[in-house]
Order: structure tokens, then sequence, then C-alpha cells
């Protein structure tokens, strides 16, 4: 994929003083702060991500003893994790898609550029098994709308091991990336990918979770968004002038494929305000979340139904 070709870094180029686990978090974070880097695709600062790259350069675990950042590198070892520093400053893509791996629900996903990197607070929803919303004992069926790498129905499927998983999503390129991370986690028997837009293909079908992290960024938000973004699918995130294009038909669809005590989840983003201010009536739950992140609405099927009846 575009903007991984290695940096062409001589054992002359790195300073003398850079000799430490620890020299070279402290010079990845002077360096992206001096920069002016975006983060937000799984840390959300300078040292977090300078430390992130150099530990997977290294191919250590991301928490490591404090000692570790006093132990020296070898020759080889300097080259590899300063050219990887230097990729993240020249390229400004996602630090995910230079490692190709982002971690969600807790799990270890592959991502490219042809999915978005998951950073959605839904994995908390998941690792709960969405309770106390649901009766998790009685979870047979889970739909997981926009799927892009599949993160979203793979973490389902472990939190379920007994309910059924389908996942859909309209690009082909992101469903070739959630089939890598169907195998990589063994959910095959389990999960079914399916090519389509939102509810096409599965007519006839009955779920409990109607769960999505859709495309939501509006017309402003897009225009505005920082370079390490852009490097993102824009399909998958953009929606329309206010951001609503896809959670409109979502919610104007999603009674159908509800069992009667099924709920719809939903994150929206900075649309929220803009969804609210198109259903007045929705009496849309906010979710809350102990890690942070905000903007996932639920609705019960008898609240969508009654929407249904009134419109």
């Amino acid at each position: 994929m575009a903007g991984r070709d290695s940096i062409d870094i001589s054992q002359t180029d790195i300073p003398d003083e850079l000799v430490t686990l620890g020299d070279f978090v402290r010079w990845g974070t002077s360096r992206f702060r001096e920069a002016a880097l975006y983060f937000g695709h799984g840390t959300d600062n300078a040292l977090d991500e300078a430390f992130y790259l150099v530990t997977h350069a290294l191919h250590l675990p991301h928490e490591i003893p404090p000692y570790m950042l006093s132990t020296r590198l070898t020759r080889a070892e300097r080259v590899t994790v300063l050219a990887l520093l230097q990729q993240r400053i020249d390229s400004r893509l996602p630090a995910p898609y230079l490692t190709r791996e982002a971690w969600f629900a807790g799990l270890p996903f592959y991502v490219d550029e042809r999915v978005l990197v998951p950073r959605s607070p839904i994995a908390e929803l998941i690792e709960a098994g969405f309770e106390p919303w649901v009766d998790a004992t009685k979870v047979g069926h889970i739909l997981d709308l926009c799927t892009g790498g599949g993160c979203i129905a793979i973490a389902c499927a472990r939190a379920f091991p007994f309910a059924q998983v389908d996942a859909t999503d309209l690009s082909a390129d992101a469903l070739s990336v959630a089939e890598i991370n169907v195998k990589k986690h063994d959910v095959g028997d389990q999960l079914t990918l399916h090519q389509g837009d939102l509810f096409a293909g599965l007519k006839g079908q009955r779920y409990d979770i109607v769960v999505s992290n859709p495309p939501y960024v509006d017309a402003e938000d897009m225009a505005a968004l920082p370079e390490e973004y852009r490097h993102e699918p824009q399909q998958a995130l953009a929606s329309g002038q206010d951001g609503l294009d896809i959670t409109r038909r979502i919610l104007q669809q999603a009674a159908d494929f509800l069992n009667p005590e099924g709920v719809l989840i939903v994150e929206v983003g900075n649309s929220a305000a803009a969804l609210v201010e198109a259903y007045p009536g929705l009496p849309f739950t906010w979710l809350e979340f102990e890690r942070g992140g905000t903007h996932v609405f639920l609705l019960t099927a008898e609240q969508l139904n009654h929407m249904s009846l009134q419109t």
C-alpha cells in the first residue's frame, strides 16, 4: 500500500547521542511536536505515539518495565527505529498504517489504507457484553453495518461465542481487509461478510443487536480534516452536508431487521446535534463511556417501530 516504503537511513545519519530506547522515544516525541503531527489513531499525544512506534520497531510489547528505557540499541536497531519515526513525520500517515496493526476491544487487527483505523468507543460496549442494554444470554444474532476492517463484528463474535454475526460493507476493498481479520481471529464459522449497501441482501433476517459506526462526518468537518485523516478512505468518513446521510437510512430501515427486544446502537460523532434536531421526537439514549468517547445512541426496536408508525 502507499506510504509504506522504508526511509533510507544509514548509520551515519543517526546522531551519536541517540543510544538507548529512551533516547529514541524522547527524540521522536520532540520531532513529532516540532512537525505538528496530529494524533487520534490509537494515541492522542506525541509521547505515546513515539513510544508505540519505537517498541513496535523493536518487536517489544507495548508495556515494558521502566529499566528497559535505558537499554542500548544495536546499530541495526537504531537504523530501523529512526527510519520508522522519520517515516511518520515525512508521510503523516497514521501510525497503524505504518505498523499494519491496530487494537480494538483488546484485540489486534490488521489495517491498511483501505479501511479506517478503529477507534470507536463502541469497543467498551462490546467488552461489557452490551449490558445493561441487552441480556447477553439471549443474544443469538448480531449485525454490524459498515464493518470496514471487521473490528466491531469480530469483537462481537469473540464476546458472544454462541451468536451468529453478519457484517456488511459497500466497499470490496474494506471487506478484503475484514477477511484477513476473520482468518486472523478464526471466527469464520461464526461470522459472515456481505458486500452491499447497509441492509441490502439481508431481507428476512432479524437481529438482537444492530450496531454501526457508519460514515458521519459533515461537509464542514471534512473540509477541515487534519492531513493524517485524509489518508483514510473518504467514503468511510463523509456522509453529506450534515453528516447524517447514512444514519437516516439506518433509522428508516432498522426496525424491519430487529427482533422485538432488539436494540440499535450507532455512533454519529459530531453530527449528534444535527441528529437530535432532525428527529426531535425520537427518544435517543446517549451512552456514556468510562474510557472516554461520546455521541453513540441507542434505540430499541419498540421505539423504532413507533417512529415508523408516525412517518
